[in-house]
């Protein structure tokens, strides 16, 4: 598993890169432009290859872009649907130039509107989006639930990348705090075994793209996206342990979004706990797989 943390590129793209280094990651995500505005950020050729150079000569294997936050590709404002797709071609795009992993999308929220128009209105717009893009795949981020957020469900998810319909472009990206708290107990193997095989019949395991890595403020079922630091909230050591050593997860870029012991996002000390859980999680499974075959 590649496991990093999202990182800042201001001062230039291969900052982010430096900023990774320093904090000991595998993987790494960033927004390409401000994370409030519409605006995108013009990357020069020569940012995008001082990137590209100082990523090749770092330890980190994989890159992913989040779509910045007013972003709704299912509301029902038109502008802001017009918006959200501009920003949206524009972070795929990005990620062609870059090399990313993958650009992870919240699906978008139906608001207090109906929730199968809003579905179909998200999926028009990704459709759109991965038309006039490359190659960068599409990875839809699971939600927490709260109001009418759109992929609180494995169900819910199965049936936008089913009117997505992106192919291999298209898939998933797992967040464990959004997953306890829309209801998921993963907070043991036996949990995140129930929910893997939900996604396997309902999705298809080759789908999931990315993982992000965050402990949760609230507890399980409370549809309430409150990130902690790993191991340090409603999942603990234990439960990230349990989501981190799935065998089916392994070898995919793992992402921590964490609030930070100083409210600066994850340290060096975090990813490095983080990647000690993902051990442990992966040779606890591995005596359970001995002792399954006495």
């Amino acid at each position: 598993m590649l496991i990093g943390a999202h990182v800042s590129p201001a001062g230039g793209l291969a900052r982010a890169v430096e900023r990774g280094v320093e904090r000991g990651c595998r993987a790494i995500q960033i927004f390409n432009q401000s994370p409030r505005m519409w605006r995108p950020t013009e990357r020069a050729e020569d940012d995008v290859q001082a990137f590209r150079e100082a990523l090749a000569q770092s330890p980190i294997d994989a890159v992913l872009i989040h779509t910045v936050y007013p972003l709704n590709c299912a509301s029902e404002d038109r502008d802001v649907r017009a918006k959200s797709l501009t920003s949206l071609i524009d972070s795929l795009r990005v990620g062609d130039r870059i090399g990313a992993r993958g650009v992870v999308l919240h699906p978008g929220s139906a608001k207090q509107g109906d929730v199968k128009r809003a579905l179909a209105r998200a999926a028009q717009a990704m459709r759109a989006a991965l038309a006039e893009s490359e190659r960068c795949p599409l990875h839809l981020e699971n939600t927490a639930g709260a109001g009418g957020t759109l992929g609180r469900s494995v169900g819910e998810l199965a049936e936008l990348l089913c009117a997505v319909d992106g192919g291999s472009r298209a898939g998933l990206c797992l967040d464990s705090c959004h997953l306890l708290a829309s209801g998921y107990d993963i907070r043991t193997p036996a949990g995140m075994d129930a929910v893997v095989e939900q996604l396997a019949a309902e999705v298809g395991i080759e789908r999931i793209g990315s993982l992000h890595l965050n402990d949760s403020q609230t507890p399980l079922g409370s549809n309430r996206d409150r990130h902690a630091n790993v191991g340090q909230g409603e999942l603990g050591d234990a439960g990230c342990a349990a989501f981190l050593g799935h065998p089916a997860l392994q070898e995919l870029p793992c992402v921590l979004e964490t609030p930070g012991k100083d409210r600066k996002g994850a340290s060096r000390e975090e990813v490095a706990h983080a990647v000690a859980l993902h051990e442990r999680g992966v040779a606890a499974r591995r005596r359970s797989a001995r002792r399954a075959k006495r």
